[in-house]
């Protein structure tokens, strides 16, 4: 497999204005694995060489699709399994916007590869253990938060420091949690033991 020839499959299945395909509908051949990693750092990597074409990932981020526990990039006549390291999308940066139809604050979180995230349900965001390369002494949970279907981005780590400074505190019996607010609704975004 190659990538040219995957490039190829996609351009009469999507347009141009960053379409997310309905990988979830197609359901093609698996044709093995590809040497294609995301790395931790939200890099991709194909044959050991970073994906310098920003156009390139964006294609692929569109027809990222999550199995079980494996990616794999799919097209309506072929499906090619790849290597993810933690999660394929890393929240790179934010913003505050507010809501045209309540007045709402809003947090929009934008990934690597130019996806927006709008916060405002609770089933979006997760704290989870990062990989043991990211964990700190105390094994500290992260937020992630769900990019598309099955899909989830870690928050890059100067985005998580700003996140905090926009938190308020909360003391609870045995712990202090620090939580914002989106859309009118509450999110947790870490938590410390007392």
């Amino acid at each position: 497999m190659d990538l040219t020839r995957f490039q190829n499959q996609l351009k009469g299945a999507t347009s141009t204005s960053r379409p997310i395909p309905p990988v979830e509908k197609w359901d093609p051949d698996f044709c093995g694995d590809i040497n294609l990693t995301i790395a931790l750092d939200g890099r991709w990597f194909y044959e050991g060489s970073p994906i310098g074409r920003a156009s390139l990932v964006q294609l692929f981020a569109s027809v990222l699709k999550k199995e079980n526990d494996r990616y794999f990039l799919v097209t309506p006549v072929e499906k090619v399994g790849i290597t993810v390291e933690d999660t394929p999308f890393l929240i790179t940066q934010w913003r505050k916007t507010t809501n045209k139809d309540t007045g709402n604050n809003v947090f929009v979180f934008t990934t690597q590869t130019g996806d927006d995230i709008e916060l405002s349900n609770a089933e979006q965001l997760q704290l989870r253990t990062p990989p043991d390369a990211l964990k700190d002494a105390d094994a500290t949970e992260i937020p992630y938060i769900n990019v598309r279907r099955n899909l989830w981005a870690r928050l890059h780590q100067n985005v998580y420091y700003q996140l905090l400074e926009q938190a308020s505190e909360e003391q609870r019996a045995v712990s202090t949690q620090f939580t914002i607010r989106s859309n009118n609704a509450r999110f947790v975004i870490g938590e410390v033991s007392i």
